[in-house]
């Protein structure tokens, strides 16, 4: 076909041809497979006096330099379904994507395709000024007034960085790309654009997130917009998502949730993970025992650091959280702690009990938040053991996790995370 490059504006409404006659204008481009990178277009919706028409791309013989296409045969058949097949104009023209390396909501005022290979495809989306100028017709106009502005930023995204949001019916939004592009985000940034999108649309981009991913996000993302996502979403997968995220923010998710829907959420999940957040759930948000993660390194004081060495390389996947390995006997009561850099330094045949510490420093479940942070100042801690008063080992306060509960929470959601999220104790044994 003649058209080599440009945008769909400059077709749409343009007249359809068969041997010089018209039949109809050209109404939309359809895509087949929109989660490839660059998707073909195979086909166009003509509108003629029969109703909307579909034409297979080989039927296009020609694009004259007014937009106006010639076609081979007559488009008989009806248009694809719009459930199966996107529609440039019908599902992307004026709405909202996804621009993934920009981080942010934009909207589509045109979109640009382009012969390659023989194959017309899609390869940017224009979200200017000037897009709308072209869809206005005024595209001469636009190109005289945008060039005396220095300072307009270029307006195109390249497709592999679009993700657009797809309205089906009145009842089913859908992402319309893999959520390989959106797991390029931070978790912030991700859990930004969720709350800059409609409920319908924020419960789209999370239908297309894996469990972890999705974990991740829900960290970040303020009260209501996480009780709206999890009513949404549905038991299930609301307690898949709640178990991949970190045991303390778990937990609080869960408080901010009726009795009855916590109850709902915790049976989905297995037994022993439903344990520790019904546990974790006991204790106020600004508490040590509100803000502690179970997901912490324990160790038993007969190993040697050469055993306990390797059977850290082997849980290591599991946690990110490996600064300190906590020694403990048969009842969970906490005998002391080993630096990570003790362990390396240790002989490989020396005993854990030899080279812990039994100095430590530890809080009570019940301890203010403001108190639990000034004890890991006062001493320079990556992390605080929280102990009941029998001295047994509930869980650790991570330095993020005491950060995140003194500061305002528009600024320590944005703060790194020190650990992974995984509710089981970590046994080095």
């Amino acid at each position: 076909m003649a058209f080599t490059e440009g945008f769909i504006s400059e077709l749409v409404g343009r007249r359809a041809t068969i041997d010089d006659l018209p039949i109809g204008k050209v109404a939309d481009f359809v895509v087949g497979k929109p989660d490839a990178v660059f998707p073909q277009v195979d086909g166009l919706v003509i509108k003629t006096t029969q109703g909307l028409r579909f034409a297979p791309i080989e039927t296009v013989a020609d694009v004259d330099r007014d937009g106006n296409v010639a076609l081979t045969i007559a488009p008989k058949e009806p248009a694809p379904p719009e459930q199966e097949e996107l529609y440039l104009v019908a599902d992307l023209l004026d709405k909202q994507i996804v621009d993934v390396d920009g981080r942010k909501v934009v909207r589509i005022n045109d979109i640009e395709v382009a012969n390659t290979g023989g194959r017309l495809r899609v390869v940017a989306a224009d979200v200017g000024f000037a897009g709308l100028l072209r869809r206005l017709g005024l595209r001469s106009f636009g190109k005289r007034w945008l060039s005396r502005l220095s300072n307009v930023p270029r307006s195109m995204i390249a497709w592999d960085s679009v993700a657009p949001i797809r309205e089906t019916n009145p009842s089913h939004v859908q992402l319309s790309v893999k959520e390989s592009r959106l797991a390029r985000l931070h978790p912030s940034e991700l859990a930004e654009i969720i709350g800059d999108l409609s409920s319908r649309e924020a419960l789209a981009v999370v239908g297309q997130l894996d469990d972890e991913t999705a974990a991740d996000a829900f960290e970040h993302l303020d009260t209501e917009t996480r009780k709206s996502l999890i009513e949404d979403i549905g038991t299930e997968r609301a307690a898949d998502i709640i178990e991949e995220m970190d045991a303390d923010d778990a937990a609080d998710l869960l408080a901010e949730l009726p009795e009855e829907q916590q109850s709902q959420l915790l049976a989905e999940m297995n037994a022993y993970t439903a344990g520790e957040l019904r546990e974790l759930v006991k204790y106020p948000e600004d508490t040590a025992g509100g803000m502690m993660t179970t997901d912490y390194v324990w160790i038993y004081p007969h190993r040697t650091t050469e055993a306990t060495i390797r059977k850290i390389r082997e849980i290591a996947p599991a946690s990110e959280f490996i600064y300190y390995l906590y020694v403990v006997d048969k009842d969970d009561h906490l005998l002391g702690a080993v630096s990570l850099r003790a362990l390396l330094l240790a002989l490989p045949t020396a005993f854990i009990d030899r080279i812990m510490h039994t100095d430590l420093v530890t809080v009570d479940p019940h301890a203010p938040a403001v108190d639990v942070a000034s004890t890991i100042a006062k001493y320079d801690l990556l992390a605080v053991p929280v102990v009941d008063g029998a001295g047994k080992m509930l869980g650790i306060v991570t330095v993020d996790d005491a950060i995140d509960a003194i500061m305002p929470d528009d600024i320590a959601k944005k703060l790194p995370r020190l650990h992974a999220r995984h509710h089981s104790h970590l046994a080095a044994t």
